[in-house]
């Protein structure tokens, strides 16, 4: 089954032909109108399951928007609508959607729920999100740094925060785009230990980003979190802001990216978030083709 449910288990060439894809269907749109639909409508006559267990903004506009362009349906349900793991199993629950649904997406906490889908499921799944890995948010990252920059192979990628779920991707993807990786971050948020063999820590940030030509960063804290941990992590953070002097220490013509929402003047300033190194806008825009890529490879169309 060719479920998407991390970078670091999908083949180079594979990861490759999404991006390319991405780019093609984006060129084709060519300003036409958010609703119109595309030239070959791919999904047409398929049922697509978009799953919110966590709450979202980008990730369910551009699933939503995207199976739309391409002439599907979409059925979005949220933990409230399913009995998600509570009363029926998640494995009886991927049979009974396979029934109903040509592709399934699933935003959600716990990595061993995507992984029970996956492996019970008649159709493809999506990874949307979960505690551990965020992969669809750095498939658009890499394709911004392309549109922008060129092959991404080679390049020096300087993280700056806390080693969470987007960090982990990152980590993947380097691997298999073969960009160099930086985290600089506090030895207590650091990335998990099977990531270090991908990645270079660097703990002081100004010498990390020296001649980084990608910068980025994520927001401190989860919604989730309680106050006594976002205040701990904002002083365990604190020297990591991506600022105006940190920017400094990278190429002239780096560029900043951050998967949003943002929390200005915490992670990362107004200044760089609106400033000449910043894509963030292009990056968001990218999560809708990039994804459609991947629904496009999931069901081979």
């Amino acid at each position: 089954m060719p479920h998407f449910l991390d970078i670091h288990k999908t083949d180079k060439s594979d990861l490759r032909q999404i991006i390319d894809t991405a780019r093609a269907m984006k060129d084709s749109r060519n300003g036409r109108p958010k609703a119109a639909p595309d030239d070959d409508r791919p999904l047409a006559g398929h049922m697509v399951a978009l799953i919110f267990e966590k709450p979202s903004t980008r990730t369910r506009v551009s699933f939503d928007v995207g199976v739309r362009q391409m002439g599907g349906e979409t059925m979005v349900l949220s933990g409230a609508d399913m009995q998600l793991g509570h009363g029926e199993t998640i494995a009886d629950t991927a049979r009974v959607l396979s029934r109903y649904v040509d592709l399934i997406m699933i935003r959600t906490f716990e990595e061993a729920t995507l992984l029970e889908m996956a492996e019970h499921a008649d159709v493809p799944v999506i990874n949307g999100l979960t505690n551990r890995t965020h992969p669809c948010q750095i498939m658009a990252d890499v394709m911004t740094y392309e549109e922008h920059r060129g092959p991404i192979a080679g390049k020096k990628v300087v993280w700056s925060g806390d080693g969470n779920n987007v960090f982990a991707s990152f980590a993947h993807a380097a691997t298999q785009f073969e960009f160099d990786l930086v985290f600089t971050g506090p030895e207590p948020l650091d990335p998990e230990p099977a990531l270090h063999d991908r990645i270079t820590i660097e703990r002081d940030p100004m010498k990390a980003v020296e001649g980084a030509d990608l910068v980025v960063t994520d927001t401190w804290v989860s919604m989730h979190d309680p106050q006594s941990a976002k205040e701990r992590r904002h002083n365990q953070l604190r020297g990591y802001q991506v600022n105006a002097r940190l920017m400094a220490q990278a190429r002239p013509d780096a560029l900043f990216m951050h998967c949003l929402p943002a929390h200005r003047e915490d992670e990362v300033t107004s200044e760089i978030m609106d400033g000449p190194h910043s894509v963030i806008w292009d990056e968001a825009e990218n999560r809708l083709h990039a994804q459609k890529a991947i629904m496009r490879h999931a069901l081979a169309r």
